[in-house]
């Protein structure tokens, strides 16, 4: 299982969110990624490198942006993102840039 590291965005996200429910599928679905990382959407054009997993609980739509990074010590799953499908990907690239 690969290790993983969480940008500020996505801690700021988790630190904020009270939703146990929540927060355990977020976990759950890192774990996923962590064991398959190919498991999320390649993103091209300016998002090229990215890596998007959609997660519906209470039927509304999360997205979670995250990146395979090799450092030192090998692969890591870099966690960019993480929040509610609306403006995600516009935030995500102001961030981004």
């Amino acid at each position: 299982m690969l290790p993983v590291v969480y940008l500020p965005p996505a801690e700021r996200y988790f630190r904020k969110l009270k939703d146990k429910q929540l927060k355990d599928k977020f976990r759950q679905d890192i774990t996923h990624i962590r064991e398959n990382p190919r498991i999320g959407e390649a993103k091209s054009g300016d998002l090229r490198g990215l890596y998007g997993l959609d997660i519906y609980p209470n039927k509304r739509n999360y997205e979670l942006a995250y990146r395979l990074a090799l450092l030192d010590d090998g692969k890591t799953v870099v966690v960019v993102m993480v929040g509610t499908r609306e403006n995600f990907y516009k935030e995500l690239k102001r961030y981004l840039k």
